[in-house]
C-alpha cells in the first residue's frame, strides 16, 4: 500500500512539473531517493496508475479551483476592508445588548450591532433573546433554570413592550430598551459565541 502510493507521488510529481515547468533537478532528486523504496506489487500495473493520475489531473475541481486556507489574520488589502466586519467566525468587540430597533450582527466600535450569539460562561447555555418582550419583575433563577429554553413556558412571564429585547440564559435574564455595552453589565457573564455566515 505504502509503495503504490509512493508510485502515485512521483507520478503526481512528475506530471505537475511538467505542466509547470522547470523543477527537473528536484524531481530527478526526489526520486532516486524513492526508487530504492519501489517494488511493483503484482495486483496493479503502470497503466492503472496512469489512469488514474490523469483522472485526478483531469479533474477541473482539482485543477481550477484553488485552496482557500482559514486564517485567524485578517489581510487589510483595499478589497477585503469590507469583508473584515462581517466575517466567519468573527466575534463581537464590543460585545452590545440592545433593544429590537437595534440592528443584529457582530458589533465593533464602528459598528454598533447587537450580538446574537450570546453565550453565556457561568451555566454554558446559549442566551436566547426575544424581540419587543420585556421580563416580568418576579422572575427569578429557577423559573429560568426550569423553563429555558422552552418559549411556551417563557411566555408566563413576558410583557409585551415595543422596542425592548428580553434577553435570558439558564441563570441570568436582563430587558433592555436601548444599545448597552455588555461592560456595563458587569454580574452577567456572557460572550459573544462567534458569528458564522
Amino acid at each position: 500500500m505504502a509503495d503504490d502510493l509512493d508510485r502515485l507521488l512521483d507520478e503526481v510529481e512528475r506530471r505537475l512539473s511538467r505542466r509547470h515547468g522547470g523543477g527537473e533537478e528536484k524531481l530527478a532528486a526526489a526520486k532516486e531517493d524513492r526508487s530504492a523504496k519501489l517494488v511493483m506489487s503484482a495486483g496493479s500495473s503502470k497503466e492503472d496508475l496512469d489512469d488514474i493520475i490523469d483522472e485526478i489531473c483531469k479533474d477541473s475541481s482539482f485543477t481550477k479551483t484553488p485552496l482557500k486556507l482559514k486564517s485567524n489574520f485578517t489581510s487589510l488589502t483595499p478589497e477585503r476592508n469590507s469583508t473584515v466586519i462581517q466575517a466567519r467566525g468573527k466575534k463581537c468587540c464590543p460585545v452590545y445588548l440592545g433593544g429590537s430597533a437595534s440592528p443584529s450582527g457582530i458589533g465593533t466600535n464602528i459598528s454598533k450591532r447587537t450580538c446574537d450569539q450570546l453565550r453565556c460562561t457561568a451555566c454554558d447555555f446559549r442566551v436566547s433573546l426575544f424581540n419587543d418582550y420585556i421580563w416580568d419583575q418576579s422572575c427569578d433563577y429557577l423559573f429560568f433554570r426550569n423553563n429555558m429554553p422552552e418559549l411556551s413556558k417563557l411566555r408566563a412571564k413576558m410583557i409585551k413592550k415595543k422596542g425592548a429585547r428580553a434577553y435570558a440564559c439558564q441563570c441570568s435574564w436582563r430587558s433592555i430598551d436601548e444599545l448597552t455595552d455588555l461592560q456595563t453589565e458587569q454580574q452577567l457573564r456572557w460572550v459573544c459565541g462567534k458569528h458564522e455566515e
